[in-house]
């Protein structure tokens, strides 16, 4: 059992490296005068896993590594423990919002010249997920199956001793979260965690970034709502079949 400071502040460092990765390399390959500009979505996509790698081997002495709303409730849901829940997703959502921001700062200059292009490219999709094809009920289906498709794989991981004596669970998850990204990012962007997409919407929100547009909190609530179902969806699959 971890204290509970630890847990806060754990989930605050390694949420806040996820996102200052993630984000970061969806500002590498966005803006403008950023040397792996257009570098495509197979970047991207290891960019996210290495920052899932990166904060969860972090938090994990702390914490434990969640990072992600979906996976602390999929887990409370197993093993019907819900004391440190609002700990871990607090500190998830602060350190999401405080990466966005370490993310911004990184690349500060670039967020300058960007508005000043004649063709300046939004910046929206840098800190949050948007759908190809805007469709509220298809877009939670995705988000739904794609964090089954996290969640349930890493409390099976729970179950395999060598994994954990290791050291090399965490490794397993962050290449789970490449080929999540590979094979079922396309429709939405792959938010699969409500603090990823929601603390760094918040900061976009807040943040002087020149000619940045809207936050579309429309469709907001589709990346929170769609892997929290996804998450507690896992947690009881996982507690009836195995």
């Amino acid at each position: 059992m971890y204290s509970n400071g630890d847990v806060f502040v754990g989930e605050i460092i390694g949420t806040a490296i996820l996102i200052l990765f993630g984000a970061g390399v969806c500002a590498a390959v966005t803006l403008h005068h950023s040397k792996a500009r257009a570098a495509g979505w197979v970047v991207i996509a290891f960019g996210w896993g290495f920052g899932v790698l990166a904060g969860a081997y972090t938090a994990a002495p702390l914490s434990g590594g969640h990072l992600n709303p979906a996976v602390t409730l999929g887990i409370a849901i197993d093993l019907g423990d819900w004391d440190q829940v609002h700990l871990y997703i607090l500190g998830q959502m602060i350190g999401a919002i405080l990466g966005a921001v370490l993310c911004w700062l990184t690349y500060y200059a670039q967020f300058q010249a960007n508005a000043e292009e004649e063709k300046a490219q939004p910046t929206l999709g840098i800190f949050s997920t948007g759908p190809e094809i805007r469709s509220p009920v298809a877009n939670v289906v995705t988000e739904v199956i794609a964090t089954i498709g996290l969640v349930l794989p890493i409390l099976a991981f729970g179950m395999t001793k060598g994994l954990g004596e290791s050291g090399t669970g965490i490794l397993i998850v962050a290449f789970l979260v490449v080929g999540i990204g590979l094979s079922l990012g396309g429709p939405t962007g792959y938010a699969i965690n409500p603090a990823r997409d929601l603390g760094p919407r918040i900061a976009h929100a807040l943040l002087p970034i020149p000619n940045k547009g809207g936050s579309d909190w429309s469709y907001s609530w589709v990346p929170v709502v769609g892997p929290l179902i996804g998450g507690a969806l896992a947690g009881l699959i996982f507690n009836v079949a195995f």
